[in-house]
């Protein structure tokens, strides 16, 4: 019986083995012995099908991270962090295939379809753990900027991707840097800082008239 994951697996073999997509829907077909119908009964085509993989890739990590069981007891940025090298760790396994299909997708400003539902997955968890740092008082909850937390993450996830598919360190350990260093920073930039107490202090003066005086005295 063919399955979804079963048609994955073998078009990961396909475009492995000849370097492309099939050419048709009927020439990679006959490889699993099925109709062209049964395909369309799971992707309407290959590339929903590489959009499919990727995010199963990110499926499979947020529900083992999650499982674990010092998972609650994680601050955000610890959640951040687990699912950043539990992904790579699991993309060792289909460094190939990520290779591949990086090279591939199209450059374009937009998120290629083929990521687009991992990007879905990784934003609807980076909204859960960004909120619940914001409702802790881990992260700043800065008026237009909060809301933006998730497309930071985002930003960081695709450039560590590309850092990663070219990394030729022995055991990946520029990467495993890479993530420690730009997770880090990307949280550091969500929490709070002189800054947010500098643009408290003036919005607190100007809501109680006391702005013009200061100027004033300071001699503005």
């Amino acid at each position: 019986m063919v399955t979804r994951e079963k048609i994955e697996t073998t078009y990961i073999d396909y475009v492995l083995t000849e370097g492309s997509q099939p050419k048709s829907v009927y020439v990679f077909v006959k490889k699993l012995k099925m109709t062209e119908s049964d395909f369309y009964k799971f992707f309407a085509s290959f590339d929903a099908l590489e959009e499919s993989i990727w995010k199963d890739f990110g499926s499979v990590v947020i529900d083992e991270i999650k499982a674990q069981e010092v998972w609650a007891s994680y601050s955000a940025r610890e959640k951040a962090l687990s699912f950043f090298y539990a992904f790579f760790e699991m993309l060792r396994g289909h460094r190939s295939y990520a290779d591949y299909s990086l090279k591939n997708a199209p450059r374009r400003l937009i998120t290629p379809r083929v990521f687009q539902g991992l990007r879905d997955l990784f934003l609807n968890f980076s909204d859960e753990i960004i909120n619940e740092g914001l409702e802790s008082g881990e992260l700043s909850d800065r008026k237009y900027f909060a809301k933006r937390y998730k497309d930071g993450l985002w930003a960081q996830f695709v450039f560590l991707l590309h850092f990663w598919v070219r990394d030729d360190s022995p055991d990946f350990e520029k990467s495993d840097e890479a993530i420690e260093k730009g997770v880090n920073l990307t949280f550091d930039l969500f929490q709070r800082s002189p800054i947010d107490n500098l643009l408290e202090y003036g919005k607190f003066l100007a809501q109680n008239s006391q702005m013009k005086e200061f100027l004033n005295f300071s001699g503005f």
